[in-house]
């Protein structure tokens, strides 16, 4: 799996630099914080900065940029912190964009890297918190659809 905590160990003095600029007034900062941080999603203190990035409240863009970042790992950890967002996200925007990016994984595009994804929102149906479980069954339900159509938003 390639979210392996052991074989992603950032610097410290970098997480720490990402936390600080994660409360930058710019967007653009923002969003640059949270592509640094998804690398360090494993981490409880980083986790919950990280969904505070993924519920911005202010632009899509870190919402976008840190979704897509976590979604790039390819593993659990990732795809949890971005459904643990999208279970509590209060304003419709950010819920499509934390959809968008979760629909968009380029994994969905090959069989194996849909077996992965459908492999790892089964692991995650069995999550402690609930709005994953929730989250996880959800998507699992969606993909039963006929083929061809598009997956809907909630």
């Amino acid at each position: 799996m390639r979210d392996d905590p052991e074989q992603e160990r950032p610097r410290v003095d970098s997480i720490t630099s990402a936390v600080h600029e994660a409360d930058s007034p710019l967007w653009s900062v923002r969003a640059t914080a949270g592509r640094r941080l998804a690398a360090a999603a494993h981490v409880p203190e980083v986790s919950e900065v990280l969904h505070r990035l993924l519920l911005d409240p202010d632009d899509t863009g870190v919402t976008q940029e840190t979704a897509k970042a976590l979604m790039q790992r390819g593993g659990v950890y990732g795809l949890r912190a971005v459904l643990v967002a999208l279970a509590c996200a209060q304003d419709f925007e950010t819920a499509e964009q934390l959809w968008a990016e979760i629909c968009g994984d380029p994994r969905w595009i090959t069989e194996s890297g849909a077996d992965q994804l459908v492999q790892q929102l089964r692991e995650l149906t069995s999550d402690e918190d609930d709005g994953v479980r929730t989250e996880a069954q959800s998507l699992l339900l969606r993909m039963k659809q006929p083929q061809g159509e598009p997956m809907p938003f909630r």
